[in-house]
């Protein structure tokens, strides 16, 4: 398997994830609070039993495990906004707007390590942002719109995803993909533990009338997720970071395909706002947010 498969591979699981992420939050938890503390006590788990299986190279150094400790902060940061913006927008209006992340990678490799970008490229650059703008004008009239501080900090969750995936890619340099993720379950393990660890969160878990369900989806959820997490850090560690970035921000096509489906499929398990028009608008925005991302790298 070669790193572009890797990426397409860990983006389409990731969708899955997103749908799942989406459908916890909003259908099966009482809370994002609620959430984090299921997943931050596992991926908390996830972390201790792989540090110990897989220690960092006697080389490593301390500047390489500080910058992926950074990268593990920063993307922790912007799934902690993405949480937040699956609890209150659709799940196909969120991720096309977090995933335009690519685009800042371009305007941060342009200003700091002088990259010239050619003329194409920043059409592509024109041609992202109106894909995500559309998709955002085009959700439910009972949604959050733009205008709300919800929405204006989603497109911040994007651009720390994308510094995330810089550092990353520095670190992964001295240091494996498997530490890079259990560095990341840690950092993420942590932060959600200590947004969530309250005694209110525990009872409205404990009291859950469907708990079996929620415990039974959320294992699935976070069985997924790793893997997903595993394989683009595999791809990083293989391929132009530029690149595998552009991949894996194919997400949005994968999650409104599925989420596409699920509208027929089970009505009730994501919100969806239905109508050919707006269907159509989104497939183009998608469209348009892969196409404009996939020329800025492909120039």
């Amino acid at each position: 398997m070669t790193w572009m498969h890797a990426a397409l591979l860990s983006s389409a699981i990731m969708a899955v994830v997103s749908i799942l992420d989406s459908h916890l939050v909003s259908r099966r938890l009482p809370g994002v609070r609620a959430f984090m503390l299921v997943v931050g006590g596992l991926h908390f788990i996830y972390a201790l039993v792989l540090s110990r299986l897989i220690p960092l190279p006697a080389d490593a150094g301390a500047t390489a495990f500080g910058i992926a400790l950074l990268s593990s902060v920063i993307r922790t940061g912007a799934i902690v906004i993405l949480l937040d913006g699956l609890r209150h927008r659709e799940v196909a209006t969120v991720i096309p707007l977090v995933y335009t992340y690519p685009v800042f990678v371009a305007v941060i490799a342009f200003i700091v390590l002088d990259e010239r970008l050619a003329w194409q490229q920043f059409a592509a650059i024109a041609i992202v942002v109106l894909g995500g703008v559309l998709i955002a004008l085009n959700s439910g009239p009972s949604r959050i719109q733009m205008g709300r501080p919800r929405s204006l900090i989603i497109p911040l969750a994007s651009l720390l995803f994308a510094v995330a995936d810089v550092t990353g890619k520095v670190a992964l340099a001295r240091i494996t993909f498997w530490n890079l993720f259990w560095i990341g379950a840690l950092v993420m393990g942590a932060v959600f533990l200590l947004i969530s660890a309250r005694r209110s969160v525990l009872h409205s878990l404990v009291s859950l009338h469907e708990r079996g369900k929620m415990l039974a989806l959320v294992t699935l959820n976070e069985l997924i997720a790793p893997v997903g997490m595993i394989i683009s850090y595999w791809a990083l560690a293989r391929g132009p970071v530029s690149l595998v970035s552009t991949l894996l921000s194919t997400r949005p096509l994968f999650v409104f395909l599925f989420a596409l489906v699920l509208s027929w499929w089970a009505p009730g398990f994501l919100y969806w706002s239905g109508g050919h028009r707006l269907v159509m608008v989104r497939l183009l925005a998608t469209m348009m947010i892969v196409a404009g991302v996939a020329i800025i790298e492909l120039c």
